[in-house]
């Protein structure tokens, strides 16, 4: 977690003047809980990402009692810790697989007369992911979730780079958190769900602050020199426990503010009612009284926010601005079953462990093996001569050596012994073979050359078997893409409040968006197949 521009969109910066002194104790320790017990996922993305990107000798083993490295430990024995790094090229593999592919996103409608606006759409969306980057944006994101198992983005409008529009952004899983009790797949049961921010004090203050009291108000709360003796008698006051919450509540570097972002859905009693003038539907309060006799009583399901500083102070708080009535995020956890996380790289650590500690235990059997080892009898050495004079001579270029060879004396020999074979090569081919199959990134897959008895057909057979075993991963991920473009639409219709004029990706020409029509039309947006066909 890192400071960043933030991602603040929507908050109305009155809302501080109106939540002075207010607290958010209680959301702010669920949202803490939440956090806490995503902290093994946490530790297995920080060492999933080690071992992709090359420090595969970093876990810790005890020895005497004591955690060392176990690059350190072999240091001191006498080795030197090698490694192959294998998943990085199976990680590139599957990214490199996933560009091959070319899906376009394509925009659909119900009635046949606005069919023309549907490719409208389509060119608009087309126009969004250009601007964003989206090939580059994507593919990274997938690296991610081949590494921690995970995916979030978030979709938000606001002024870039002279540009207002609607724009998404890579969030880091490991300052991401999620309701503990979700289990649905698609994420559609989750409670609550945030973000912790990093940022500078002026970030902080140009987002909050509109007047010089709010700007001292802010200062004194992220006051370096009292922050921890205030942490503490936050703790104090509310009876909250101090272990483990260092790394929710602190920053990893001093001189940057926290603050948590979190949606939570909120569920409130409210009157559906209906004026009969307007002929409109509006919702009220059940706490106060309805002007109509024949009104509804439902029970209103809506998400909320609230920014919040490590010591509950309200910073802004509010309803969902979006159109679609939801969070800005998007996510995805594979597989999710029984809200278990498992990642690509998860699933080959243990064979990549294996394949460095054959290669590290070779490397030390070649090196205890005699190489050249020059054998030299005491009695036939000459007088005046020592060994050193010897090797030396030995190694020289037309080098002569006086030796004494009477009463039997030996000549001087030199020895070289191949290392024992003790099965290191037929183990980590094993190995070699394993990571394959556990990863289904096979050598039809990567391009390894065949036999010339393997007919083209027969290759072409093992090429889409090998990519059938990766189908269920990047089509999980294609459908987290797929999420994110319906919330990009939603934002699109919402925020374009004029009409725009956009180039055409289908045809050399230009279109035009025009919302007083666009919004009153219900699309959806799916893949389009080779043939033409939405999947």
């Amino acid at each position: 977690m890192t400071s960043r521009t933030f991602p603040f969109i929507f908050v109305a910066k009155s809302k501080m003047e109106k939540s002075n002194n207010l607290k958010e104790v209680g959301l702010l320790v669920e949202a803490c809980r939440c956090w806490e017990r995503m902290a093994a996922f946490r530790q297995m993305r920080s060492r999933n990402m080690r071992y992709c990107y090359g420090d595969q000798w970093g876990d810790y083993v005890m020895v005497d009692g004591k955690k060392v490295r176990e690059e350190d430990y072999i240091r001191s024995q006498g080795s030197e810790p090698l490694k192959n790094n294998l998943i990085r090229r199976l990680v590139k593999q599957v990214l490199g697989l996933y560009r091959a592919e070319d899906m376009p996103l394509q925009c659909m409608v119900m009635q046949a007369q606005h069919q023309q606006f549907a490719k409208v759409m389509t060119d608009v969306i087309a126009y969004n992911q250009w601007l964003n980057r989206a090939t580059e944006l994507n593919s990274r994101m997938l690296e991610e979730f081949l590494i921690s198992g995970m995916a979030v983005q978030r979709k938000t409008y606001g002024l870039r780079n002279g540009t207002c529009d609607c724009w998404t952004d890579i969030v880091s899983p490991a300052a991401f958190f999620l309701d503990s009790m979700a289990t649905d797949c698609r994420g559609w049961d989750v409670e609550m769900l945030g973000e912790i921010h990093d940022m500078h004090f002026d970030t902080l203050a140009a987002a909050f602050a509109t007047s010089q009291q709010q700007w001292q108000e802010l200062a004194d709360i992220y006051s370096p020199i009292t922050y921890d003796e205030r942490l503490g008698e936050f703790f104090s006051e509310y009876g909250l426990p101090r272990t483990g919450k260092q790394e929710f509540f602190h920053t990893a570097e001093s001189r940057l503010c926290r603050v948590i972002e979190i949606w939570y859905r909120c569920r409130t009693p409210q009157y559906l009612c209906h004026d009969r003038e307007t002929a409109t539907l509006y919702r009220v309060d059940a706490t106060g009284k309805t002007p109509y006799d024949d009104a509804l009583f439902t029970i209103a399901d809506e998400w909320r926010y609230a920014y919040l500083t490590p010591f509950g102070d309200v910073l802004a708080e509010g309803t969902s601005p979006y159109l679609h009535g939801s969070h800005p995020y998007v996510f995805k956890a594979y597989p999710f079953v029984d809200a278990e996380i498992h990642s690509f790289v998860a699933d080959i650590i243990d064979q990549q462990r294996y394949t460095n500690r054959l290669i590290t235990l070779y490397d030390w059997v070649m090196r205890s093996s005699a190489k050249g080892v020059l054998l030299v009898p005491e009695e036939s050495i000459p007088e005046g001569y020592s060994i050193e004079d010897i090797a030396d001579e030995w190694a020289r270029f037309n080098g002569v050596i006086a030796v004494k060879t009477r009463n039997g004396a030996l000549l001087p020999q030199q020895v070289s012994a191949n290392a024992v074979n003790v099965g290191i090569n037929e183990l980590l081919q094993t190995q070699l073979s394993f990571m394959e199959d556990i990863s289904g990134v096979t050598g039809a897959l990567q391009g390894k050359a065949t036999a010339a008895s393997v007919s083209g057909t027969l290759f072409q057979q093992q090429t889409h078997n090998a990519m059938l075993s990766q189908l269920d991963l990047l089509d999980t991920f294609r459908d987290f893409i797929l999420d994110g473009v319906c919330k990009d639409m939603s934002n699109i219709l919402q925020y374009y409040d004029s009409p725009r004029t956009f180039a055409s990706r289908r045809c050399n020409m230009s279109v035009t968006y025009n919302p007083e029509i666009m919004r009153h039309i219900q699309f959806t947006i799916d893949y389009k197949k080779e043939g033409g066909q939405p999947e």
